[in-house]
């Protein structure tokens, strides 16, 4: 009977229930936007990691706090509101080996313009002469020492100290920056199954006497480290090297995209994970997660590579001098946001990072 009067009254109500399908194309909506959202904050993640290594290494992501966070906390929410205009960070590329002095052998500025066309990478050569704030006048590559100091080595003081002098050099304001290591350069490109590079010229690895030919070829962890030590040999030295670096950071996104890496939470968790304990402090106004948030407005992901024009290196301890005209020009259209324009002007001193 309770049974008999349940359904009379489900029946009697039923013509008053409001239709389901708006309800549940919201509800589609809704998850529609937010797996979206998902999609963009994992490829956002996975292509700033990957344009790390366009120094030297893979990034020590630079949260606002010391120590290495979860992996959650690079991906999280800010309240920040996401920056509109353009955007410099400084990449320093350092070998993280104990008997070495912590010199930094890469030095790049990654910019982002407020078009948000596409990311520019920028080239100073570590041996180019400047001076150093609190200092004389020295190499590039030696800031970070003298602020790192050797056994301990702290650096955030070495990336602090060398931020100051690139910021004095250029003009730029630089938004935050990232360290970056060996160690986890290894790991990151054993994660995505390998890095296809087409070099193009030979290099003799001094370290290893391993030859990397000048064509095509598929590196692990250990061969990019080892190629990405070289510069003894190679006719333009450490701007060859960073050439060979451009074109593995270029390498390491296909990859990363072709093994899913891109799209696929649990391995970018996964990726994260393996260089999370090379986490490091980037004193800075932005954060990584700040970062994270512009790189799903990019129109691509290509980086435009160009170097400091220089002269010829002079006297014995060959420091390279920037180009009187070259040089000016170059960092003028950067510091106004017309690295675009410069390029259709110069051509042929345009690496496109491949």
């Amino acid at each position: 009977m309770i049974e008999d009067d349940l359904r009379a009254a489900f029946d009697r109500h039923e013509p008053l229930t409001p239709p389901t399908g708006p309800l549940r194309a919201a509800i589609d909506r809704l998850a529609a936007r937010r797996r979206q959202r998902r999609r963009r904050w994992q490829a956002g993640g996975t292509a700033l990691a990957m344009f790390g290594v366009l120094g030297l290494g893979v990034p020590l992501f630079t949260p606002e706090r010391a120590g290495s966070p979860p992996v959650a906390d690079l991906l999280g929410a800010s309240s920040r509101p996401v920056a509109t205009g353009a955007v410099t960070v400084l990449l320093l590329g350092i070998d993280s080996r104990k008997s070495a002095p912590p010199l930094a052998d890469s030095v790049l500025l990654l910019h982002l313009p407020a078009d948000r066309s596409r990311p520019y990478l920028i080239s100073l050569p570590r041996d180019l002469r400047v001076p150093i704030p609190g200092r004389d006048t020295d190499k590039l590559n030696a800031s970070f020492l003298l602020g790192a100091g050797h056994e301990p080595t702290d650096l955030a003081k070495g990336y602090e100290l060398t931020r100051q002098t690139v910021a004095e050099l250029t003009g730029v304001r630089i938004e935050t920056g990232v360290v970056l290591t060996y160690s986890a350069l290894r790991s990151l490109t054993n994660e995505v199954g390998g890095v296809p590079v087409c070099l193009p010229e030979q290099v003799r690895s001094v370290h290893t006497r391993r030859v990397f030919p000048a064509a095509c070829q598929r590196l692990d962890g250990a061969a990019a480290v080892d190629l990405l030590r070289q510069r003894r040999g190679l006719s333009e030295g450490s701007q060859d090297r960073d050439r060979n670096a451009r074109i593995y950071a270029a390498g390491l996104v296909r990859s990363a995209s072709e093994q899913g890496v891109l799209t696929n939470p649990v391995r970018l968790g996964k990726l994260l994970s393996a260089v999370r304990p090379d986490l490091a402090v980037s004193p800075g106004e932005a954060t990584m997660l700040d970062l994270l948030r512009l790189v799903p407005s990019l129109r691509s992901l290509d980086p435009v590579g160009l170097s400091l024009p220089v002269s010829e290196p002079t006297g014995p301890s060959y420091y390279l001098e920037a180009d009187p005209k070259l040089a000016p020009e170059l960092l003028t259209a950067l510091r106004e946001d017309r690295l675009g324009d410069w390029v259709a002007r110069y051509p042929t001193l345009v690496d496109g990072a491949r």
